[in-house]
């Protein structure tokens, strides 16, 4: 049945069909706005301008802090990209969702996704990069997860190249191999595919666009208009000493790790500004909520080592990296750009993670999610500065590499047990992140009780999977 439907003097034609169509209808009159995450891999905490980096230029990303809001205890899902980003995507911990650990897992087809929640609301979705949560007809595969575009890398190995000879894409809702020009990067291809998308948008349809980076992860392979500005006149680093990584390994070669890594950032960097830029030029940054973070901490991978890490002091002042859970492992930069709804310059010292990205996303845009399990909070009060905000009785997470780790924060307090695998029972470490952020000092014997309390409660907040159970 059609009716025409008066509104602001302006006159739509549309199909009506019970509830449905008068719900469409609703969400179309109201100002639903866009959403832009972007997720780099392996940035550790101290590489951001704003973070506390001197060395490696980010301005554009220093700028969405100046124009939102800057988290100052933000956590990733875990401290590898697979289930850090599974974490993300299904507002689960990392004890309860089905991803815990990198290799080809796919995701649960009973468990609803962000993009999936933001489809039933109207949204065009879109995703460019890693995607590492399902091959090709696996549950998990992007284009059976209500995503309407995608052009990356399905298995987490393919991201591991800067210069792959194909991606996988979806065209007319199947996906398939698509070849990439001689001397492409991977991730110049997939800023493309996002300033594209944006500029195809129309105003009065909302959208959610993953912009999912495969650096600075290695290989430290870059393209030389970033790595330029990290060279002397003779070709040089300007970070010496370098220790080359050699050609024939699993990365390709680089003779100058720490330059390299630096210009990876620094493209990254370039990369969101265009992002910024494309938003501005079609009039939808005024709408557009942008979020800016890292899927874990930084790395050390084709030829990048921790003297590397130190020297840019890349974990900021924590301790650990990529594969610990210390806060060097998984604090994340977390940056949150809404304008007219957060504040400028503000910060925020709230204690949430990857987990409380998709109930927050879920009340932003009205969708309903009751009736699926998650383990986030909305921090939608903390964005607005209206209403209360709720607090996490504890943040958790469990991964499965390198003996078994478990980690909990509850208030100032967190608990680490290693080598899980072999004694689930293992003795813990407590730290006391407040007056020890760089955890330097285990508490267990000194606080016996709490000690005992933290560890009971980690033993009771995460469910068996059979793919990762210790």
């Amino acid at each position: 049945m059609k009716k025409i439907i008066h509104l602001l003097g302006l006159s739509f034609l549309i199909l009506a069909c019970g509830d449905n169509a008068k719900q469409q209808e609703e969400k179309s009159q109201k100002s639903m706005p866009n959403i832009v995450f972007i997720m780099a891999d392996d940035l550790g905490i101290g590489d951001i301008g704003v973070y506390g980096q001197n060395i490696i230029k980010t301005p554009n990303i220093d700028q969405l802090a100046t124009n939102g809001m800057k988290f100052e205890n933000f956590y990733a899902g875990s401290t590898v990209c697979a289930p850090s980003r599974a974490a993300l995507l299904t507002g689960q911990h990392t004890g309860n969702t089905e991803v815990r650990g990198n290799g080809e897992f796919p995701l649960n087809p009973d468990k609803k996704i962000i993009p999936e929640i933001l489809k039933e609301q109207g949204y065009t979705t879109a995703m460019y990069g890693k995607w590492g949560l399902g091959l090709a007809g696996s549950t998990g595969s992007p284009e059976k997860r209500d995503w309407d575009e995608f052009l990356g890398h399905l298995h987490h190995v393919d991201a591991h190249y800067q210069q792959p000879d194909s991606l996988d894409v979806i065209e007319n809702g199947l996906l398939t191999k698509e070849k990439t020009l001689p001397n492409s990067y991977a991730n110049e291809l997939f800023t493309d595919a996002a300033v594209n998308f944006i500029e195809e948008r129309k105003k009065n349809v909302p959208f959610f666009l993953y912009l999912s980076f495969t650096i600075p992860h290695a290989e430290l392979v870059v393209p030389n208009t970033y790595i330029e500005p990290h060279l002397n006149k003779d070709g040089s680093s300007k970070y010496e000493p370098e220790k080359a990584w050699p050609e024939g390994r699993h990365y390709g070669s680089q003779e100058y790790p720490k330059a390299a890594y630096a210009a990876l950032v620094e493209s990254i960097d370039a990369y969101v500004g265009k992002v910024i830029t494309q938003l501005k030029k079609q009039g939808l940054e005024e709408n557009t909520i942008v979020i800016f973070t890292s899927d874990n901490g930084t790395h050390l991978e084709g030829g990048r080592r921790q003297a590397d890490v130190d020297f840019f002091r890349s974990s900021g002042d924590y301790r650990g990296v990529k594969r610990d859970l210390y806060e060097g492992g998984i604090k994340e930069p977390f940056i949150v750009q809404w304008p007219g709804v957060v504040e400028a310059g503000s910060t925020s010292d709230f204690k949430g993670a990857f987990w409380d990205v998709y109930p927050t996303l879920a009340e932003i845009t009205e969708a309903k999610i009751k009736g699926n399990s998650i383990d986030g909070l909305s921090f939608l009060p903390t964005l607005t500065g209206k209403g209360n905000q709720e607090q996490h009785e504890y943040l958790y997470w469990e991964f499965h590499e390198f003996g078994g780790k478990q980690a909990l924060l509850q208030e100032e307090w967190k608990v680490i047990r290693l080598n899980v695998n072999e004694n689930l029972n293992a003795p813990v470490a407590l730290f006391n992140i407040e007056s020890d952020p760089g955890e330097q000092t285990n508490l267990a014997e000194e606080y016996p009780q709490k000690t005992l309390e933290l560890s009971q409660l980690m033993n009771s907040v995460r469910t068996p999977n059979k793919n990762f159970n210790f």
